[in-house]
């Protein structure tokens, strides 16, 4: 615990009203969490202003508030004012977790595609070598086999140090964390000494936001400065991948020791004798450690590279080859990427969260490496977010599917029928004789799929992966396309 006056001190021009010594439990900016002894973060959003709930927080028996306005409280409370909200957050908040991360070895991933499938590896591989780890990514929070729903891929900084530090209290020796361009650019990891950072690649995503891929890599970047910022602990390393374009402005950035993996060009890891099978992929690694020959159960082109930044930053991490080795072979799988559906159906289906030209790219042509017939596509585009990636993904999906069927996503507040319009621009530049059509209810479309799939077809299923949600205008409703999609194959037999 902290006192509200140990709090103030850590920030400039900041005030108290009240009590100095009033001893602080918890700090959050959710009243519906607010416990008895805990400060309250009037966050003044959009649509609603937590100044509104201090009447109700302090039912609760909440102590204090933080806030950046002159308010009234009830008798008892203390207020503590400050100049700005979100830098006062990123300062009080690893103070009064007395710094979490400083106590853990902790490893971000950063990158456009491939964040989660290369978290949870590296989750396998130190938890193979005998580690506790904790985990936090955009399908869920786990602290070994326990597991908390999650809301953003990274939390903002109040969540996410009360994470760390729950991590901490439970004994954890890692936390392997995805780090979104957002939680860089706002700040949400202020407080977290970083030991690995790792950069998987850069394609085009979240433009409504970062306005320019320019922004958006240097927003990437920032990790890699964090990462070499002087802390409390050594052996920081920047694994990169050097086949992406952007690779080069990571290193630029990364102050420490660079261990770097490709395919393609020098890299201090390297992938060869490449074969992509059904069940799974084939390849050698090799390294300063030697050659490995790796057999493993999952596919795809983009999972040899995230095999290979998980890899790297094990050995980063000092992970014996052997131990890596092992760990690789037994891995199965992530929910929702490249996950088969199976009924016992004589097609394939496959659901996975690729919702980027690039992830569509990477596993359609991966589907294409391993179809024996058809595929067919069953894809949408998010509402509220960047448009001009829209009919790049039609186009994509029409040059590398025999059918197509365009579907909603999450339409959020737009209008679906519009959002299709702009997907099958796309589409109609590329699909030719092709047979494509558009289903504005994503149910009804992976139920035309399923229909029209022929013995040794493939059917995939794309841009939703492991949620089991769709956010519509007005409400979110439960949707989960392998749900969905075992239904269909059930219902057509």
């Amino acid at each position: 615990m902290k006192t509200i006056g140990e709090l103030a001190d850590m920030v400039a021009g900041a005030e108290v009203i009240g009590d100095r010594n009033t001893f602080i439990t918890g700090i959050v900016h959710d009243s519906r969490k607010v416990e008895k002894g805990m400060l309250f973060v009037c966050i003044p959003g959009i649509h609603v202003d937590g100044h509104t709930f201090i009447p109700q927080v302090a039912s609760q028996g909440a102590k204090a508030i933080l806030t950046t306005r002159d308010v009234e409280v009830p008798e008892g409370m203390a207020i503590l004012k400050v100049p700005e909200l979100r830098e006062a957050l990123d300062v009080l908040v690893p103070f009064f977790h007395d710094y979490p991360a400083r106590s853990l070895r902790v490893i971000g991933i950063t990158g456009t595609n491939g964040k989660t499938t290369t978290s949870y590896i590296i989750r396998s591989i130190l938890r193979k070598a005998g580690f506790k780890v904790g985990l936090i990514g955009t399908i869920q929070i786990m602290i070994e086999e326990e597991t908390m729903p999650i809301h953003n891929t990274t939390p903002d900084v109040v969540e996410l140090q009360h994470i760390l530090a729950m991590m901490r209290d439970k004994g954890m020796d890692y936390v392997v964390m995805e780090v979104s361009s957002h939680a860089l650019d706002q700040d949400r990891v202020a407080g977290i000494e970083f030991d690995t950072a790792v950069f998987t690649n850069l394609t085009q995503d979240h433009l409504d936001y970062h306005k320019t891929l320019e922004n958006y890599k240097l927003a990437k970047a920032k990790l890699f400065r964090l990462l070499s910022e002087p802390g409390t602990k050594q052996g920081k390393t920047a694994v990169v991948n050097m086949d992406d374009a952007a690779g080069e402005t990571m290193l630029e950035h990364a102050g420490c020791r660079h261990l770097t993996y490709a395919i393609d060009k020098a890299a201090d890891l390297r992938a060869e004798d490449i074969d992509v099978l059904p069940g799974g992929a084939k390849f050698s690694l090799l390294g300063s450690f030697g050659r490995m020959d790796l057999r493993l159960r999952i596919t795809g082109i983009f999972n040899v590279y995230n095999v290979m930044s998980a890899t790297g930053a094990a050995l980063a991490e000092g992970i014996a080859p052997k131990v890596i080795e092992e760990a690789l072979q037994e891995f199965v799988r992530v929910p929702g990427r490249f996950e088969l559906v199976d009924e016992g159906q004589e097609f394939s289906v496959i659901v996975d969260y690729a919702h980027t030209p690039d992830g569509v790219e990477n596993v359609l042509r991966t589907a294409r490496q391993i179809a024996k017939r058809h595929i067919i596509t069953v894809f949408g585009c998010g509402g509220d977010r960047d448009r001009t990636k829209r009919p790049i993904m039609g186009r994509l999906a029409a040059e590398l599917s025999d059918t197509v069927i365009a579907t909603s996503d999450n339409p959020r507040t737009e209008d679906p029928e519009f959002i299709l319009s702009q997907v099958e621009a796309g589409v109609k530049e590329k699909i030719g004789t092709k047979h494509h059509e558009c289903i504005v209810d994503r149910r009804r479309a992976i139920f035309r799929a399923v229909e029209l799939a022929q013995a040794d077809d493939i059917v995939v299923i794309l841009g939703k992966g492991h949620e089991d949600y769709q956010i519509l205008k007005d409400r979110t409703i439960h949707f989960d396309d392998r749900e969905v999609a075992r239904e269909a194959i059930r219902r057509r037999k």
